[in-house]
């Protein structure tokens, strides 16, 4: 399937797509609920008080494209009903909890521009899970949560956790993903 936006025409992803994500997390509390555990390293990130939604967002998408190269990536919208999906009249994934996610084929431009505020933080624009063509990483905030997950190759986790602005913190797989001085909703 395919849909338009901005002149051009972006592919919705399909259960093919995800499979490799879908069935290979666990309830609970540690990273391994958002991210599969078949990374070399795992870290959580979150827009800090002192730090504005712009500046966290594309330090966060920064870090990841310098890492990765040029490639399309998969953006998921989770659709709560509360916030937007970009695509409302695209076919549905299912992920984790049999939760509908939104998947299209676009880039980091996209993941940066085409929402407009989501249930995490009321404003902002990233998807709720993300990762390139290559599966090389995964970001993934859940439902609920204020902060999102990330799996991937130990050089990009020792990327975000240098950066000041994503506040990144290393976790291990089985460590609770809860970030210092956050609360569960």
């Amino acid at each position: 399937m395919q849909v338009s936006k901005d002149g051009r025409s972006w592919r919705i992803g399909a259960v093919a797509d995800v499979g490799w994500i879908a069935g290979h997390t666990a309830a609970g509390t540690s990273v391994t609920t958002a991210i599969p555990p078949i990374f070399d390293a795992y870290a959580t990130t979150y827009q800090a008080d002192d730090v504005t939604i712009t500046a966290y967002e594309r330090a966060l998408v920064e870090d990841l494209s310098r890492y990765t190269p040029d490639q399309p990536w998969w953006l998921a919208y989770l659709d709560t009903g509360a916030h937007d999906v970009v695509f409302p009249d695209a076919r549905r994934v299912s992920l984790y909890w049999d939760w509908p996610y939104v998947l299209v084929e676009a880039g980091p431009e996209q993941a940066l521009t085409w929402r407009a505020g989501h249930l995490r933080h009321g404003r902002g624009s990233l998807p709720d899970l993300f990762f390139p063509a290559d599966r090389t990483w995964l970001v993934s905030a859940l439902w609920d949560d204020t902060w999102a997950c990330v799996g991937g190759p130990e050089p990009l986790i020792h990327i975000l956790e240098r950066d000041p602005l994503t506040t990144a913190r290393r976790v291990h797989p089985d460590e609770d993903a809860l970030p210092p001085g956050l609360v569960r909703e």
